[in-house]
């Protein structure tokens, strides 16, 4: 099989990786589409992702690495937690989900060699789906804008969240200013990404997706800013212009913040913390503090957690929210033993963003988009792959007629 061609299946099983992260809850669409209808696609592109994946690496090659051995451990400690069935069948399902997701990271492990491959599938896919949300706005403002919603973007072609939206226009903004800033792209193709998804991210009202953005961005410019000009002259730009739009635009920044809501509402993080609370609250027995009650629905008494600590700690237990931060930590750690580099910003910041939605999105125990993004940091770090050096071939002897041979001195 080409390289060309092993290359264009792999994109093709991380679009589907993305097509399965979507979810299936959200706003209400244009056209209607059953929950059971949703769900049905997006497994089946789980199943076809891991189906193609085994074929383009047939032989099992894999590198092995601390992020999929910690994401194995997680995925035991899932079965572990879900087969006393305390969160139903549904459990077990999730379970079988999360097991194909891994093994597919594991089959694509193979190809994790430092270079950027896939964080251009990264953000090749997911301005795919922002292409779907503006399309949705244009065909129907006021479906792409409902007052459920408040006003904020939604999908309307596909039930996507503000939330959801928000963060994959964030992740693609912060990776495509890093490829100009390495000059790995230029700046026309950047435009056309950078500019339409800042659109989208600031109908979205996300605060948590902007503020990963602008941490993670920092973050990731600040390891480069001893290497690279072009990084040090962005830095200083970026915090002039800042610096003019808190002094000029402060009172409609501060609105656009607070999403009209009130100080009380705010502070509270949208009524958050009662989840929270009354999830801590709740007794447990020594099993289900260990190891947890299952996978669900990252819900607690029927509203979201909205909290990826608290989520594992409610369906993973303790020994989830270990092997959670053991992930993160290691990741950390490797980014900062890496020497500097485009490579090793990219990681920053995609590190650094999951961190930082961590505390007010749900997501990092089970298959979800933060998982994509941390295996993406992942495929960043890994060492290159050693060449194989392949023996030269024994040159051919030639065969001396009897006529020329020297006859022997006795």
């Amino acid at each position: 099989m080409g390289a060309d061609h092993s290359s264009k299946i792999v994109g093709t099983v991380w679009g589907l990786l993305v097509l399965n992260t979507l979810g299936s809850a959200g706003a209400k669409t244009i056209v209607p589409l059953p929950r059971s209808l949703i769900q049905m696609v997006t497994m089946g592109a789980l199943v076809a992702a891991f189906a193609l994946a085994l074929t383009v690496n047939a032989r099992l090659r894999i590198r092995a690495g601390a992020f999929l051995f910690l994401l194995t451990l997680l995925l035991v400690l899932s079965v572990i937690s879900s087969a006393n069935l305390e969160s139903g069948f549904g459990a077990l399902f999730r379970c079988f989900r999360l097991a194909l997701f891994v093994g597919t990271l594991w089959l694509l492990s193979r190809w994790w060699d430092g270079g950027l491959t896939f964080v251009r599938h990264h953000i090749r896919m997911y301005f795919l789906v922002l292409g779907s949300v503006a399309a949705g706005a244009v065909i129907s403002p006021a479906a792409a804008l409902p007052d459920l919603y408040g006003g904020r973007l939604v999908g309307a072609l596909w039930p996507l969240t503000p939330p959801q939206i928000g963060q994959y226009a964030a992740v693609i903004i912060g990776l495509t200013v890093l490829l100009v800033l390495g000059r790995r792209t230029d700046r026309t193709s950047a435009a056309v990404i950078i500019v339409p998804s800042l659109v989208l991210l600031a109908l979205t009202h996300t605060r948590t997706a902007t503020l990963g953005l602008l941490i993670g961005l920092a973050l990731a410019i600040g390891s480069l800013m001893l290497t690279s000009a072009a990084a040090r002259r962005f830095f200083v730009r970026a915090v002039v212009c800042a610096t003019v739009a808190a002094v000029g635009f402060g009172s409609a920044l501060q609105a656009w913040f607070l999403r009209g809501q009130s100080q009380e509402n705010f502070s509270s993080l949208t009524g958050r913390e009662k989840v929270w609370n009354a999830l801590l609250a709740a007794p447990r027995t020594t099993s289900e503090y260990l190891f947890g009650a299952g996978l669900g629905d990252k819900s607690f008494g029927g509203l979201p957690i909205d909290n990826s600590w608290l989520a594992v700690y409610n369906e993973q237990g303790v020994t989830g929210v270990a092997l959670v931060a053991a992930i993160l930590v290691v990741l950390g750690g490797v980014a900062l033993l890496r020497p500097p580099s485009l490579s090793r910003a990219c990681a920053i910041f995609l590190i650094s963003y999951c961190a930082i939605a961590s505390y007010t999105e749900a997501g990092l125990g089970d298959a979800s988009p933060y998982l994509l993004h941390l295996a993406v940091a992942a495929s960043l770090l890994a060492a290159p792959a050693a060449a194989q050096v392949l023996p030269a071939p024994d040159a051919p002897r030639r065969r001396v007629p009897r006529w020329a041979q020297r006859p022997e001195v006795t």
